[in-house]
C-alpha cells in the first residue's frame, strides 16, 4: 500500500512540475471588486492547491477531534451499562435467592400415583 502511496504522490509531482513548466503565462485574478493581482498560471495553481490543501488538514483534525470527543462518550455510556448490567444480575441473584428460600418454607404436597389412579370421573349431564 505504502508503494501504491508513493507512486501516486510522485506522480501527481511529475505532473505539477510539467503543467509548471509549461504554463509560465501571467493571468489576471480578480479576488473582489477593483482587487486584481498578476501571476503566473502555475503560481496560482500552487497557491491553490495549498489553499486547499490546508483546509483539507483543518477538515481532518476537525473530524477526528469530534470522533474522539463520541468515543469518549460512548466509553463512558459503556461503562454504565455495564454498572447497570451487574446491579441488574446482584438484583437478579438476591431475588433467586428469595424465590428459593420462600419455596423451602412451603409445606411438601406430595401426591402419590395410587390417589391419582383411582379418581373418579365427572358424570356428564346430557
Amino acid at each position: 500500500m505504502r508503494q501504491i502511496n508513493f507512486g501516486l504522490i510522485f506522480a501527481f509531482g511529475l505532473i505539477t512540475v510539467f503543467f509548471t513548466l509549461e504554463n509560465t503565462a501571467p493571468t489576471t485574478v480578480h479576488i473582489v471588486p477593483k482587487v486584481e493581482y498578476t501571476m503566473p498560471l502555475a503560481g496560482l495553481l500552487l497557491l491553490v492547491a495549498g489553499i486547499g490543501a490546508v483546509t483539507a488538514w483543518i477538515f481532518a483534525a476537525w473530524t477526528g477531534l469530534l470522533t474522539g470527543v463520541q468515543l469518549t462518550s460512548n466509553a463512558s455510556e459503556f461503562e454504565a451499562q455495564q454498572v447497570r448490567i451487574q446491579e441488574l444480575e446482584t438484583d437478579l441473584n438476591r431475588y433467586r435467592s428469595t424465590v428459593e428460600t420462600q419455596l423451602g418454607l412451603l409445606p411438601a404436597t406430595t401426591v402419590s400415583s395410587g390417589d391419582v389412579d383411582h379418581q373418579e370421573e365427572p358424570a356428564n349431564s346430557v
